[in-house]
């Protein structure tokens, strides 16, 4: 099995300055794994059951790009 990817070496604030919170950074490695994770066994699933992957991807895409932001409202 393939690796899953890698963390970014730096986490973009809203301010355009890096993350660097030691707590923030761990929390953020924390989320980037277990979410990369999720997203290889649906992935895998899905592709194992006859969906084609290249709409599998699409719809991950889109999934992603449908989250509402947590700001709104605020």
């Amino acid at each position: 099995m393939k690796p899953l990817p890698k963390p970014p070496a730096a986490w973009p604030g809203a301010d355009g300055k890096p993350v660097s919170c030691n707590e923030k950074l761990k929390m953020l490695t924390e989320n980037h794994a277990e979410a990369a994770t999720a997203l290889r066994d649906v992935f895998e699933d899905a592709v194992l059951m006859g969906v084609d992957e290249a709409a599998m991807r699409v719809i991950l895409q889109e999934l992603i790009a449908a989250l509402p932001s947590p700001k709104r409202g605020a």
